[in-house]
């Protein structure tokens, strides 16, 4: 059903709508109108990495770690078979009148926000900090979420638009001051990218943008629905229009917030703040029209998501298909494909997976499901944490286990005592002939608006680039005592490891929160069942760096982008178990919209890879500031040892666009130079570029 054909039904059932009534249908839980037999929906619902919050659900690997596969056509796998469990459990929740919080089929995701800055707790459900990855990744989302059917098989909503990532404490009242220069060349390209795809929502941020709340911010809305011609509904993050008076002052009434935040086109609340709509309209501050157009984009969407067929689109999608066999074998292969590995001493790893070693398995996210889960997670019938994987996969070894700390540096037997599990971690290292040190966070420390600050984290920012002081003092004990340690960090940034371990540890692996069954491909990652080709979708700072303050939204010195000094590990970098060769690129068709170019990949080592095929724009000699580096293409190539594969990679020229002061995109005056390699590029290397302009 197209968006036109689906507009008409809508409002024919709207225009029998009373104005009360089409108010009612402006609330996120919207009450049924049973004289039109109209049933209650609730819109809110998430599934950003599985469905959340309803129960059982295949729990994929956070959004952070589904960037660092670099593979948008998985991506897109991922949502189809989200979507597909999504409209399982809806079609059991419907059959036996079921229609409460998360059961309905328009989830808010993807959080499609730039990761700016490394410290904020929400960073893990985003795709990075790169405008292009990020577009890419939720291109991919959206698409595979809604599907290409008749019907949505489910609708997308992008969020938080915009220019929102911190600080959490003060979410409600903070201000967000941005350039149009930073707007266009950072913050909005994404929301652009997936309204052009087709999303079916996009949620407005809690913070104000240049002193306008974003839930009623005109400069906002005349981009997404004018200049964008965005059709779909627009809904507020839930609270954010009681912020517009409550917490920004922008009103001096709660109605006023709601006719500010309805007349600039924000159609659904999540909250209670439309409920003063009614005195809102009583008093004149909005009127029919308003309301109408409001319910009429709301029930496009539905209609388009066949609830008011006779025969429900997608309704025979049996319950079966939730964690069902295929979902979990793609479960594993994200996990895999996420998995970054960032050192390897003297080429370590892989170990040798039928080794009658000893293997101790230490620290507080050995055993922990909460850091396979990350946040905004459903839950799974079976999880394979750490240790489970390792037992599992090197099935001659013998495998102790201990967590030598607690997650947050309180041992909560012995509150005061931060060190209380230290000597079970340093016994089961001493004894070892390897340890896997296994550190990191949880959603219980770096989240959203968790509401509490400590020396580590301010209401789920993190104040550190470093892991705790507990888990610092494990990590140096284990090292002393047993010579052969592997790293693996789970969390969902960047994380600086103590010295000891960066230069004792012989390798290191950084699993984000890799889903329910991440250990399983950790510990295949270890015997090598498979070469990692995870790749970094942030930059990796040294902890000692001094970042700009978190509430500073300038794009100066932030990013792979604007970054002028060298950090501790580069956005797009990833080690391998094999190596890989370039050709020097050509350029097969140069269009007014896009250049392709193509080169050809060796795999030169003794291991078959996939590799990640990243290719880069650097511009020179432009009078209009540009960045340094320009992710413009990626592609993931398959390549068994010694074989010899063609890349061929699409360069939309929009990312070769030089962004000027008032945010308008040009041709930039000076060159441009095209890199195809496997992570950033060396300027100076001529044989893996190649110059268009």
């Amino acid at each position: 059903m197209d968006f036109k054909e689906a507009e008409l039904k809508a409002e024919k059932i709207v225009s029998q709508m009373t104005a009360e009534e089409k108010m009612s249908q402006l609330l996120f839980d919207s009450p049924a109108i049973k004289r039109l037999n109209i049933s209650s929906y609730n819109w809110w619902n998430e599934a950003c990495h599985g469905v959340a919050r309803a129960g059982v659900a295949t729990v994929f690997p956070q959004s952070i770690a589904m960037a660092a596969s670099f593979n948008p056509p998985l991506v897109k796998e991922v949502a189809e078979a989200i979507s597909t469990e999504g409209r399982a459990k809806y079609n059991k929740s419907v059959a036996h009148g079921d229609r409460d919080i998360y059961k309905g089929l328009t989830y808010w995701a993807p959080n499609i926000n730039i990761f700016r800055d490394p410290r904020w707790g929400r960073g893990q459900e985003t795709c990075g900090e790169d405008p292009f990855l990020t577009s890419q990744i939720a291109k991919a989302y959206i698409t595979g979420l809604q599907g290409d059917g008749e019907f949505l098989r489910a609708a997308s909503c992008a969020k938080h638009f915009a220019a929102h990532s911190g600080p959490e404490g003060e979410r409600h009242s903070f201000d967000a001051k941005v350039s149009k220069k930073d707007l266009s060349e950072t913050y909005l390209p994404a929301f652009k990218k997936a309204v052009e795809c087709g999303v079916a929502g996009v949620m407005g941020a809690y913070n104000r943008l240049n002193s306008e709340p974003c839930c009623a911010n005109r400069f906002l809305m005349d981009i997404l629905r004018n200049q964008w011609n965005f059709k779909g509904y627009f809904v507020s993050d839930c609270g954010a229009i009681q912020d517009i008076f409550e917490g920004h002052r922008f009103t001096e009434t709660l109605e006023q917030a709601a006719a500010t935040a309805l007349k600039a086109g924000c159609n659904l609340n999540c909250g209670e703040a439309f409920l003063a709509l009614k005195g809102a309209y009583e008093h004149g501050l909005v009127n029919d029209k308003d309301i109408t157009e409001a319910a009429v984009r709301l029930f496009t969407v539905r209609v388009m998501l066949g609830e008011f067929e006779e025969k429900r689109p997608y309704s025979d999608i049996p319950y079966s298909k939730v964690c069902c066999k295929e979902h979990k074998e793609l479960n594993l292969k994200a996990a895999r494909e996420s998995l970054v590995l960032l050192e390897n001493k003297a080429s370590f790893l892989p170990l040798d997976g039928n080794g009658k070693f000893k293997i101790a398995v230490v620290g507080p996210n050995a055993m922990s499901r909460l850091a396979l889960e990350g946040n905004y997670n459903g839950h799974a019938d079976e999880y394979i944490t750490v240790a489970d994987g390792i037992r599992k996969v090197f099935k001659n070894a013998n495998v102790s286990v201990a967590d030598g700390a607690s997650i947050k540096g309180v041992n909560s037997a012995r509150w005061n005592d931060f060190d209380s599990l230290l000597s079970e971690g340093v016994a089961a290292a001493e004894e070892a002939d390897i340890t896997v040190l296994c550190l990191g966070l949880d959603r219980t420390i770096e989240g959203e608006d968790l509401g509490f600050g400590n020396d580590f984290t301010d209401s789920g920012d993190r104040v550190s680039m470093s892991l705790p002081e507990n888990q610092q003092r494990l990590a140096e004990a284990v090292c002393e005592v047993c010579d052969n340690v592997v790293a693996v960090v789970l969390c969902g940034s960047c994380a600086d490891l103590c010295e000891t371990v960066t230069k004792k540890a012989k390798a290191i692996i950084h699993g984000w929160y890799p889903g329910a069954l991440g250990g399983q491909a950790i510990a295949e990652l270890l015997a090598g069942k498979f070469s990692p080709s995870g790749r970094l979708p942030i930059t990796f700072y040294h902890a000692e760096d001094v970042l700009p303050d978190i509430t500073d939204y300038s794009m100066k010195n932030r990013t792979y982008r604007f970054l002028n000094y060298e950090p501790l590990y580069k956005f797009g970098y990833g080690l391998s178990y094999t190596s890989f060769a370039f050709k020097k690129p050509d350029v097969i068709k140069d269009d007014e919209t896009s250049v392709f170019v193509s080169t050809e990949v060796t795999n030169t080592g003794n291991f078959d890879s996939l590799v990640k095929v990243q290719c880069y724009a650097h511009f020179s000699d432009s009078r209009t500031e540009t960045p340094a580096l320009q992710l413009c293409a990626v592609a993931p190539l398959y390549l068994r040892t010694g074989e010899t594969k063609t890349a061929t990679l699409k360069v939309d020229k929009y990312w070769l666009k030089a962004v000027l002061e008032d945010g308008e995109r040009v041709m930039p005056d000076g060159g441009i130079t095209l890199y195809v390699v496997d992570g950033q590029p060396d300027y100076g290397d001529n044989s893996l570029s190649v110059k268009i302009q």
